[in-house]
């Protein structure tokens, strides 16, 4: 819901913090890798009850989300970084909400739920972008991206928010995370009827 509004924002400084790692020669991919990486070690963190530790990781992995993307841009951006970026992006995600469930076993139930809607907030994102490159749509609401985008309830601004609450208060883990699945409920059903409207059915 606020990541068009966000990248209005932030898309000067992080192309001026990209331009040095493009110059260097530092590649898109080996962005998004390190980021990858700090985004397990956040899990892993949050796992062993270190969820301040958790959150700096968790941070610098939104950090390379957004530089990977602006690098790609100044030395020439491929489909496979594209593709690289949404699949690790998913798996971090995922991975932080079992650090929690790890860590609080009360919160599982919770963390099992959370786990169910962030596979309809990825199924219906990523099939409703391989049904909009079919028939050619194309949207820059998010700025350029490899692949349509398609908004909720639940973005990426939105997730950063409820992980970085989670680690700030993480005795309150069960109760964010029924609501922001309520939320990511909410978001796939607008994307399913979406779909609907833009795709046509019966």
């Amino acid at each position: 819901m606020l990541d068009a509004a966000l990248r209005r924002v932030i898309e000067r400084p992080l192309a001026a913090a990209a331009r040095p790692l493009a110059r260097a020669g530092v590649a898109a991919n080996a962005v998004t890798l390190a980021g990858f990486l700090l985004g397990l070690g956040a899990a892993v963190a949050i796992g062993f009850g270190l969820p301040l530790l958790g959150l700096a990781l968790f941070l610098g992995n939104r950090l390379a989300d957004g530089l990977d993307g602006a690098v790609a841009r100044q030395r020439g951006p491929s489909d496979y970084g594209g593709y690289l970026d949404i699949v690790l992006d998913f798996i971090v995600y995922n991975a932080l909400v079992v650090g929690f469930g790890l860590a609080d076993p009360a919160a599982r139930p919770a963390a099992l739920v959370l786990l169910l809607a962030f596979v309809g907030t990825g199924s219906s994102f990523l099939a409703y972008a391989i049904i909009a490159a079919k028939r050619g749509h194309e949207t820059r609401a998010r700025g350029a991206k490899a692949f349509y985008y398609l908004g909720g309830l639940a973005e990426g601004t939105e997730t950063i928010v409820f992980f970085t609450a989670c680690c700030l208060v993480p005795q309150h883990f069960a109760l964010l995370a029924w609501i922001f699945a309520g939320l990511c409920a909410l978001t796939t059903l607008g994307r399913v009827m979406a779909a609907r409207r833009d795709f046509g059915g019966t």
